[in-house]
């Protein structure tokens, strides 16, 4: 087939209202349930009591029951008194009225006689109808209780039951074709024996998922390779079944094997078939036999944010319902973001409150990382029609997550370290609600931040060349005017990381000048760039002579990987990444690894919490199993900065 080139792209808000336009009236079909089993299920048609509630006149109090009339004139001075089975009735809460009452006096207002066991005596005069709930007094027969289209609640789930409801029509569960394809896949249950090339399909779970929460009933089929046939196969079998919506998942795009949108027009209509937005663009919609049909990309993000956009708001509509609307904040953005004019993005940011205000940090963007959702708190989208946002403007935030959530997260900037991800995972040992959001921008980008009361916490390893200290001159010169406290994280050993074995048989920093090394930089700002420069200058080297200086990465990790990859031959890094991955090391500079932290919130629960934590014999000991780190003194406070002036403890 023709390679399908997007000509006639729609903005989000003009693909929303084709989609809508086209299935304006579709709702799912009806079925009839017991009322036990219909929890979250939305109601078809009203529903009306068969029976009043309470459908006999009741005791509300423990007491007697008495005709009011036979009450008038009980004074304290002037008491009336009963006789029990003749003018008065015991009764206890939810018993029926006797015959001939219509009152209740409460037991503590009734006065036994001490020589008559079959008389009472009472002081006040009671009313008709006192402490008694009347027939109907709920609910009365014939009564509409619930409305049509309403999302059933445990309270409703009674109140029908009380009313003699057993029974209750709603809207069926909207059942959901989720298609997965592609040559590439290997189904999770065979991710063991995967090769090169193969990619474990997960997309369909995360879509299936993603129906359940919508009330739907996701059917996932197996994966169907990249063929015309076998996909024209599986959309008519899903139209046969009767499914309420089909989501073919991957071959949306313009790719010469991209086959969905051709089968798409071949068996019914192509509403749209691309659309300006960022993750997402080359979402397809459509219809066959009447029935949606969504051709959800295939980078997992891209298909979680077409699943919002398209699938939830009809899957809400097939059950009469509208989507309900994700709660917003407004916040101050920490970092600028510059994006692609002509695109709605959807970037994803984590939230922390600092100081009072409440921050939103960006993360990584591609259409591909499923843990930029993972680790996200929230969306913000940027308008097709401008080119970004600047640092500092305050932004509307569509949250992912209880705003409450929010106020336990910790925001840590800077540089990046393996020992942070321990931090994390022991702070939440330690207090579920307690989240550490880490952004990878450099020590130098996470002093900068922390100026500008954008991180709680600045990881910083930054040395001095002119002295050979760490961080305390970065301080002096980047947080004059705010207060800072210095805590020590690690001491950890840098070098140079190899392939395994070795096999450029490099010896040093001399030998990343010769022509067939490849190297791996990091970013600008970063304390490892800054000691690595600080070496080439000590051995002579300019940077113009390393093929790959330019060529930068934002982790140890990232670095390791692309070493191990084959991608590159060495790169600069901590000891640990080396050793997590199999790597070679040769060793250069043993350093310090400070918390930089704003003193403002050093008081925090949450940051002494994680003072805490660094400072435990059980956290120096998993550090130390990562090899290349000196915990010993983790959690000590080295020096304290006011704005002017340093209280310095080492």
């Amino acid at each position: 087939m023709k390679r399908k080139i997007y000509l006639n792209m729609r903005t989000l808000e003009e693909a929303r209202n084709i989609w809508a336009n086209a299935f304006r009236d579709i709702r799912a079909s009806s079925e009839e349930i017991k009322t036990t089993e219909a929890l979250g299920r939305v109601t078809a048609e009203p529903v009306f009591a068969r029976r009043s509630v309470p459908h006999y006149h009741g005791a509300a109090m423990d007491g007697i029951a008495v005709d009011a009339s036979k009450t008038f004139g009980a004074t304290e001075t002037s008491p009336t008194r009963l006789r029990i089975g003749v003018d008065a009735f015991h009764v206890n809460t939810g018993d029926p009225l006797p015959e001939g009452t219509n009152a209740v006096i409460m037991i503590e207002h009734v006065f036994p006689l001490e020589d008559r066991d079959d008389v009472v005596e009472i002081r006040s005069a009671a009313y008709p109808w006192q402490h008694v709930r009347k027939v109907g007094e709920d609910i009365v027969s014939g009564e509409l209780i619930i409305p049509v289209n309403h999302i059933l609640r445990p309270a409703d789930l009674g109140a029908l039951l009380a009313a003699f409801v057993n029974s209750v029509r709603v809207y069926r569960r909207p059942r959901v074709w989720i298609q997965p394809t592609g040559d590439e896949l290997v189904s999770p249950d065979q991710a063991e024996s995967i090769k090169p090339g193969q990619i474990v399909e997960f997309n369909g779970t995360i879509l299936a998922s993603l129906v359940k929460t919508c009330q739907g009933e996701p059917i996932l089929r197996n994966i169907v390779p990249d063929r015309a046939d076998a996909i024209r196969e599986s959309l008519l079998e899903a139209c046969r079944l009767g499914v309420d919506l089909v989501l073919i998942n991957a071959g949306s795009s313009a790719g010469s094997e991209d086959y969905t949108v051709h089968i798409i027009n071949e068996l019914g209509t192509v509403f749209v078939h691309g659309v300006t937005m960022m993750p997402g663009k080359p979402v397809i919609l459509g219809e066959i036999m009447g029935k949606p049909v969504v051709g959800v990309p295939g980078y997992p993000v891209s298909a979680i944010i077409a699943f919002e956009q398209f699938v939830k708001p009809l899957l809400w509509q097939l059950q009469g319902l509208h989507p309900p609307e994700s709660p917003r904040v407004s916040a101050v953005l920490a970092r600028k973001v510059v994006s692609k004019l002509g695109l709605e993005e959807f970037l994803r940011v984590v939230l922390g409150k600092v100081g009072g205000q409440l921050v939103a940090v960006p993360i990584q963007r591609g259409a591909g990382l499923i843990t930029s959702l993972t680790r996200a708190d929230g969306i913000v989208r940027i308008p097709h029609d401008e080119e970004g946002i600047d640092a500092g403007k305050t932004i509307s935030v569509e949250l992912l997550k209880a705003e409450d959530a929010i106020e336990h997260n910790l925001i840590m900037i800077g540089s990046h370290d393996n020992t942070i991800d321990i931090i994390a995972s022991e702070l939440k040992a330690r207090d579920s609600r307690l989240h550490l959001s880490s952004s990878n921008v450099g020590s130098l980008g996470g002093l900068i931040a922390l100026r500008k009361g954008h991180a709680h916490i600045a990881g910083s390893h930054l040395l001095d060349v002119d002295d050979g200290s760490y961080n305390f001159s970065f301080v002096e010169k980047y947080l004059r005017g705010v207060s800072v406290r210095i805590v020590e994280l690690t001491k950890r050993q840098q070098g140079l990381m190899l392939a395994p074995g070795n096999p450029k048989n490099i010896k040093s920093i001399a030998d990343l000048v010769r022509p067939d090394i490849r190297f791996i930089n990091r970013q600008a700002g970063a304390g490892t760039r800054i000691l690595f420069d600080y070496e080439l200058k000590k051995a002579g080297i300019s940077p113009d002579q390393i093929a790959g200086y330019d060529q930068e990465e934002y982790t140890h990790m990232a670095v390791a990987v692309a070493i191990l990859s084959g991608r590159v031959d060495v790169g600069m890094g901590i000891y640990a990444a080396a050793k997590a991955l199999g790597l070679d090391f040769i060793p250069i500079s043993d350093e310090r690894y400070d918390l930089v932290i704003r003193e403002d919130v050093f008081n925090e629960r949450k940051v002494r919490l994680l003072v805490e934590v660094i400072g435990s014999d059980r956290f120096r000991k998993m550090v130390k199993e990562l090899g290349g780190y000196d915990p010993s003194l983790s959690g000590a406070i080295i020096g304290i900065w006011n704005g002017e002036k340093w209280e310095k403890r080492i």
